[in-house]
């Protein structure tokens, strides 16, 4: 089992993804499958601020603001777990990614309500792609010097968060 700590600048190999998983499993005990639910709590935590900034300003009622702001600190707090080592940017770039993976999923649903399937399974299958390079990052297989390179060959990727989803107990 390889257990090196060095981030890789290209994508990992699934026997990579999968040591590393079982790395994480053996030296925090830490449960995925729950990192997992929170990553998508933290997404819509993100949702929260933004739906709470708008109609602050829709109705002009402050009070919208100061929701969002409450929502905002229990978003970083959330956050803080899912990315407790971060170097950089990194801590902005996952919560972008995460952002990002959560509007394309509701693209997604929207068109695919409107019966537009194709376009909707390309919004689902673009949520997935960030949805695992975001899951690359946190796992420090990548850096995000190398997100941009993740980003246009990102099928191992997204594969590599097939097995996390396979591998991680409920």
């Amino acid at each position: 089992m390889k257990t090196s700590h060095k981030v890789n600048s290209t994508a990992p190999t699934i026997g990579e993804f999968l040591a590393k998983i079982e790395s994480l499993k053996e030296k925090t005990g830490v449960d995925l499958s729950t990192a997992e639910d929170l990553s998508i709590a933290v997404m819509n935590m993100i949702s929260l601020e933004e739906h709470f900034f708008f109609t602050g300003v829709k109705t002009k009622h402050d009070e919208y603001f100061n929701t969002s702001l409450e929502i905002r600190n229990i978003r970083k707090e959330l956050l803080a777990e899912l990315m407790p080592n971060h170097e950089g940017e990194t801590w902005c770039i996952s919560k972008h990614l995460l952002s990002a993976t959560m509007r394309l999923i509701e693209v997604g649903n929207k068109l695919h309500s409107e019966n537009k399937k194709e376009e909707a399974k390309n919004m689902f299958e673009k949520a997935y792609k960030v949805y695992a390079i975001f899951w690359a990052l946190k796992l420090k297989l990548l850096d995000g010097r190398s997100v941009s390179s993740a980003a246009k060959n990102s099928s191992q990727l997204e594969d590599l968060v097939s097995k996390l989803a396979d591998c991680c107990d409920e």
